[in-house]
C-alpha cells in the first residue's frame, strides 16, 4: 500500500509520539509498503529527503518555545501544500498522529481526494497545562478536546495506544469508536542479554552500585522531582538515580537534588542515541516513570523488554502496563514515601527483582512491534476497501 503519515512531531523530536511515528513508518516500509512521512523540517528549510526506506516530507519550522527541542511547522501555506501532496501522491490511506497544524490539513486534504483517514491520538492536554498559569488549566482543556474533537471526528478509523486512553477520550466528549493499539516494542532489541547489570554500568561510565533508571523528557509533567526527594528514603545507600534524556527541567532538577543532598548520587546522561538505549536499560535495577501524562509510555515498554521490574504512578494508561505487586508497584501520585518504599524493596531483594523483571518480559512480549505493525495493515486494507465501496 502506499500509505501517507502525517505528524506535527518526528525524531530528531523527543517524544513518544515521534517515536512510535518514525517506527511505524520504518516498520511498514520493511514489510514492503511505499511510506511516505509529512512532518517538520528538523533544520528549518522545506526539504524532501529518503531515510530508511521513508520518503520524508519535511515542511518548513522554527522552534517551540515552551519545548526549543521541538519545531513548529507554521500553519500558513500548509493545507495548500497537503492538498498538492495528497492529489500528487493518491496514497491508500492517510494516517495522522495528531490534529496539530499538519495532521488537520491531512485530514482535510484526505477527504477533499475521498482518501481514507486512520487517526492515531497520543495527545493529552496535561502535557501542556503545567507551562501555563493554573487559573488556564480548565479553559485551555475544553478548547483542547473541543479542537481535538472537531479534527477526528473525521476520520474512517480511530486508535490510541490504549484502553485508559481510550476512556479518556470518551470522557471528554469524542463519542466515535476508538480502538487500542499498543505502540508496540521491539522485543528482540529490548531484551536481557544475560550479562550482570555492573557491565553496562561500566560501559556507560557508571559506578557499578544499585541503579534506579528513568528515560525520557525532563520536563514538568514527568515529575522528576518526586524520584529525587524519594531517593534518600531508600535503605540502599549507595543506590544511584539515572536520568537518561533532555528537557526543560534539568537545571532545577541538578539544584534539587543538591538540596536534598543526593546531587552526588543523581546522574545525568543527556539525551541517548537510540542504539545505545538497551545498553541503558539493561545497567539498571529497577525503572520508574512517576509522571502522570501517559497514554502509554514506550520507554515503558522497552525497559520491560529487558526484563526490569517497574515502579510507577497509579495514572491514566501506566497501570495497563504495571500489575501491583506482580511485574513492579503502583504508587500514587505525589506520595514520595511510598515512591521511596517501592523502590527500597525491589532493590532489597534480588528475588524480587528476578521474579518481576520476568513478569515484565513476558508483558512485553504481548506488545511486540510485529503485533502493531500487523494491526495497522488490517485497519488500512479495511477503511481502503470501505472507501472504494462508497466510492
Amino acid at each position: 500500500m502506499r500509505v501517507l503519515i502525517a505528524t506535527d512531531t518526528y525524531p530528531p523530536d523527543v517524544s513518544g509520539s515521534s517515536f512510535f511515528a518514525h517506527r511505524l513508518a520504518v516498520g511498514l516500509a520493511g514489510r514492503g509498503h511505499d511510506v511516505h512521512v509529512v512532518c517538520a523540517s528538523e533544520t528549518g528549510p522545506r526539504k524532501i529527503v529518503r531515510d530508511s526506506g521513508v520518503c520524508l516530507h519535511r515542511l518548513r519550522s522554527v522552534p517551540l518555545l515552551i519545548h526549543p527541542s521541538v519545531r513548529f511547522v507554521p500553519p500558513p501555506g500548509v493545507p495548500a501544500l497537503l492538498r498538492r501532496l495528497v492529489a500528487t501522491m493518491r496514497p491508500d490511506v492517510v494516517h495522522t498522529q495528531d490534529h496539530f497544524t499538519i495532521g488537520r490539513a491531512a485530514v482535510r486534504a484526505a477527504k477533499r481526494w475521498n482518501v481514507p483517514v486512520v487517526a492515531t491520538n497520543h495527545f493529552m492536554p496535561d502535557n501542556l497545562l503545567p507551562y501555563l498559569p493554573r487559573h488556564l488549566h480548565r479553559p485551555v482543556a475544553d478548547v483542547a478536546w473541543r479542537d481535538f474533537r472537531r479534527v477526528y471526528d473525521r476520520a474512517d478509523h480511530v486508535t490510541t495506544p490504549t484502553r485508559a486512553a481510550a476512556n479518556l477520550l470518551a470522557a471528554n466528549g469524542f463519542d466515535g469508536s476508538v480502538e487500542p493499539v499498543s505502540c508496540g516494542v521491539d522485543t528482540t532489541r529490548f531484551s536481557p542479554d544475560g550479562a550482570p547489570p555492573g557491565v553496562h554500568r561500566r560501559k556507560l561510565g557508571l559506578p557499578d552500585v544499585p541503579t534506579v533508571l528513568y528515560v525520557g523528557r525532563l520536563d514538568a509533567e514527568k515529575r522528576l522531582d518526586e524520584l529525587i526527594r524519594a531517593l534518600p528514603r531508600v535503605s540502599v545507600g549507595d543506590v544511584q538515580l539515572v536520568l537518561a534524556g533532555t528537557g526543560t527541567r534539568r537545571a532545577e532538577l541538578e539544584r534539587l537534588a543538591a538540596r536534598c543532598g543526593v546531587a552526588r548520587r543523581v546522574r545525568f546522561l543527556g539525551f541517548v542515541p537510540d542504539d545505545r538505549l538497551p545498553s541503558v536499560y539493561r545497567a539498571a535495577d529497577v525503572f520508574a516513570i512517576p509522571g502522570v501524562a501517559e497514554l502509554q509510555s514506550i520507554a515503558t515498554l522497552e525497559a520491560m523488554a529487558c526484563a526490569l521490574p517497574v515502579v510507577a504512578a497509579n495514572a491514566v494508561a501506566l497501570p495497563h502496563l504495571v500489575s501491583h505487586g506482580d511485574n513492579g508497584y503502583l504508587v500514587e501520585p505525589g506520595d514520595v514515601a511510598g515512591l521511596g518504599a517501592a523502590l527500597d524493596a525491589i532493590l532489597t531483594s534480588a528475588d524480587l527483582r528476578r521474579r518481576m523483571g520476568g513478569l515484565s518480559r513476558a508483558i512485553a512480549l504481548t506488545h511486540d512491534e510485529h503485533r502493531t505493525l500487523a494491526r495497522f495493515e488490517e485497519i488500512y486494507h479495511a477503511v481502503a476497501r470501505g472507501r472504494a465501496g462508497r466510492g
